[in-house]
């Protein structure tokens, strides 16, 4: 990693590592890593993408880059503060996280979902702002929902939850925007519209987004810096060009090079 780029980064974690234990068994209990002295680095108005197969490690890095998960080791600062002096509350203005998957409860309509990103935002009496009012709709605009202000979530198909759970972390106004699967069951429209979304919140809000991608056209179209990760380690991480090679892509999927069709890697517009 590049000394230039340290010194810029909005997300900088180092040597982080994180184990897990199975449940006992009469071999006893095991012990086994989800991450293994993983460093990444995000800059602000830069899209990050994270690629790799099935059970290496993505969901977990973001999910400890969001600080839901502590690191067994390493270390994780924002903005060049340790995560470990911010408090839950400070930590969800700073990143905004979209899981895979996430579970809205029934009887809440979509604008009332989006709102709830400016929770760590409002004071004790929970009372919205017109900044937070106007968050809100920037965020419904962007993610194709102001039709669906009034719908109940619970009406939702798939890819709709997914817009309403994108737009609520974009109402955040997070400086680092974490997403898992972002495009996950989008249709064709919303997932070439994603793109734009994403490139366009990184470069004229200036925020650090980070994502998890098993589409690598997507990676290749967006993403500044790639971090390709296999069985919990890094792999390789650096320009797209650079990381995503048919060789390393190959290793990275256990796949034969082959088989792959990997997309050309172009650098994001920063205009």
């Amino acid at each position: 990693m590049g000394e230039a780029r340290a010194e810029s980064a909005a997300v900088s974690l180092k040597d982080a590592s994180v184990r897990y234990r199975s449940r006992p068994s009469p071999g006893g209990q095991r012990e086994a890593s989800a991450l293994d002295g993983v460093s990444l680095l995000a800059r602000a108005g830069e899209v990050t993408a994270v690629l790799g197969a099935n059970g290496a490690g993505k969901s977990t890095l973001l999910r400890v880059v969001a600080g839901l998960i502590v690191p067994d080791r390493g270390t994780l600062t924002l903005g060049g503060v340790d995560a470990r002096t911010l408090d839950r509350r400070e930590m969800a203005r700073r990143v905004a996280l979209v899981p895979q998957t996430e579970r809205v409860a029934d009887g809440f309509r979509v604008r009332e979902v989006v709102a709830m990103g400016r929770s760590p935002h409002l004071d004790g009496w929970m009372l919205a702002r017109p900044g937070d009012d106007a968050a809100v709709e920037d965020a419904m605009a962007r993610c194709d929902l102001v039709h669906l202000a009034g719908r109940d979530v619970a009406t939702l198909s798939g890819g709709e939850h997914r817009r309403v759970a994108i737009a609520r972390a974009l109402a955040q106004r997070p400086k680092v925007l974490a997403l898992d699967e972002p495009a996950a069951f989008l249709d064709i429209k919303h997932r070439l519209a994603l793109r734009d979304v994403l490139s366009d919140v990184a470069r004229r809000d200036g925020v650090a987004c980070i994502a998890a991608l098993h589409d690598l056209e997507d990676a290749a179209r967006l993403a500044s810096h790639v971090v390709l990760l296999r069985a919990g380690k890094v792999l390789a991480a650096g320009a797209p060009a650079d990381v995503m090679t048919r060789e390393l892509l190959a290793s990275a999927f256990d796949v034969s090079p082959t088989a792959l069709d990997v997309p050309v890697a172009r650098a994001p517009s920063r205009s």
